[in-house]
């Protein structure tokens, strides 16, 4: 079964700086029926303005994920790092016990467009943890890339959590299968571009639910198409 959840029913907090768009209930957005789907909380789709950002502010038992899709984002938190994310680089940050940080885009004239992920842990009260690792774009041309899991495989980054998050790039008629069991579900997220999903038509911004499916086939219907897949338990 195959749940369509359209971009334009999302909800949307527009600050001037900021514009985000929540698949699931986030801040002062609520909808009792969207409340996340699985081990899956928020999906947000975040537009920066030049030089404007989150202040610092803190987590505690979640596992957050950021994936730049244009311009750079800054991140320094209270365990010590500091980096930039740019896009192909994957961010996980376990916030476990609890970890301050802050996210400004680095840029003082160009916009960042990026997703903010939160997944929600396994395990409570875990030491905060971050990882950074970056993913070519040839990495993820015409393939579903693992780029996060429970274990680090293919050199993933290391979620606390049983769900696998992949990325594919594909251009019109680029085809990609994916194959899972009765007792997982699936979300797909398309960051760009369109697809059909076992013939259902999803364009930029939706999301799908998808239960109770072994086998799904997802097919670009335009270029520079990027979507991501969740294999959650």
């Amino acid at each position: 079964m195959i749940t369509v959840r359209p971009a334009q029913a999302r909800g949307n907090a527009n600050f001037g700086w900021l514009d985000s768009k929540h698949t699931f209930s986030f801040g002062s957005y609520y909808d009792p029926n969207h409340m996340g789907f699985a081990s899956l909380r928020v999906i947000n789709e975040d537009k920066v303005q030049p030089g404007k950002g989150f202040g610092t502010h803190s987590h505690r038992d979640m596992e957050i994920i950021s994936y730049v899709l244009e311009g750079e984002l800054e991140h320094k938190d209270s365990i010590g790092n500091g980096s930039v994310i740019r896009p192909g680089d994957v961010q996980r940050m376990s916030a476990g016990t609890g970890i301050a940080h802050s996210e400004f885009n680095a840029s003082a004239t160009d916009p960042v467009h990026f997703l903010q992920i939160w997944i929600l842990p396994d395990t409570a009260g875990i030491k905060p943890s971050y990882e950074q690792k970056h993913f070519s774009v040839d990495e993820k041309q015409g393939r579903l890339r693992l780029v996060a899991s429970p274990d680090g495989r293919a050199n993933s980054v290391t979620i606390h959590q049983d769900a696998n998050l992949y990325v594919a790039v594909l251009n019109k008629g680029d085809r990609v299968n994916h194959s899972t069991n009765n007792n997982r579900s699936l979300w797909i997220q398309v960051a760009r571009g369109s697809v059909e999903i076992n013939g259902q038509t999803l364009q930029a911004g939706d999301g799908a639910a998808i239960t109770q499916e072994t086998e799904i086939a997802i097919a670009a219907t335009t270029d520079n198409t990027e979507i991501l897949l969740f294999d959650l338990a």
